[in-house]
């Protein structure tokens, strides 16, 4: 990989990570909820969780969905599915007149898993592969160089956002604000998934 491509590839990565897509508000909403250390799991997963998928991405996926057209769609329909039950569980986190949050963060696997119904996520490993990948390593070893690098600028990236709600939380000190917010963040979760039905 020339130092042209890598810097290109860090670019990609830094500007897809950092901008605002369905882990990163979960992140948010995690951060004014649980708090950064409960949600460090979720970042975790997040980001090894969609190094894993770049790989497999590159090895595997990209053949299948040209061989297999279909399976586009039902992509789609999955993670349109899923996105719709966790806005409803974002926005149902806190009670009315709860003191305290209810429910709990993702875990390590639970965020891993989510990159696989995430319509920004595919769009970032697909990019990823399909631009950056050096050519001349072979699929496995230009994929899992890619991958690295990804995950690499992803997790600075994602941390951002936890922090981010952590910071908010000093401003959600009642329950019905709180419940405002993650009403607001389930909503920005639906609206996220608008431009992926749109194509």
């Amino acid at each position: 990989m020339t130092t042209e491509i890598l810097i290109a590839l860090i670019g990609f990565a830094f500007a897809s990570s950092i901008t605002p897509g369905p882990n990163n508000l979960m992140l948010m909403a995690s951060g004014a909820n649980y708090g950064l250390r409960r949600t460090v799991p979720h970042m975790l997963g997040i980001s090894l969780g969609h190094a894993f998928m770049v790989v497999m991405v590159g090895v595997v996926l990209l053949r299948m969905f040209e061989s297999y057209p279909v399976l586009n769609i039902v992509l789609k329909v999955l993670s349109a599915a899923y996105m719709l039950w966790l806005a409803w569980k974002i926005a149902n986190a806190v009670a009315p007149e709860a003191k305290e949050v209810t429910g709990k963060p993702f875990t390590f696997l639970q965020a891993a898993a989510f990159q696989w119904v995430n319509p920004k996520a595919w769009f970032m490993a697909i990019t990823a592969i399909s631009a950056y990948a050096p050519q001349n390593m072979g699929v496995l070893a230009g994929s899992s160089l890619v991958a690295v690098v990804f995950s690499a600028t992803n997790l600075p990236s994602v941390t951002v956002w936890a922090w981010m709600g952590v910071q908010v939380r000093r401003w959600l000190g009642t329950a019905r604000r709180l419940r405002m917010f993650n009403v607001t963040m389930a909503v920005l979760l639906v609206v996220s998934l608008w431009p992926m039905l749109m194509t």
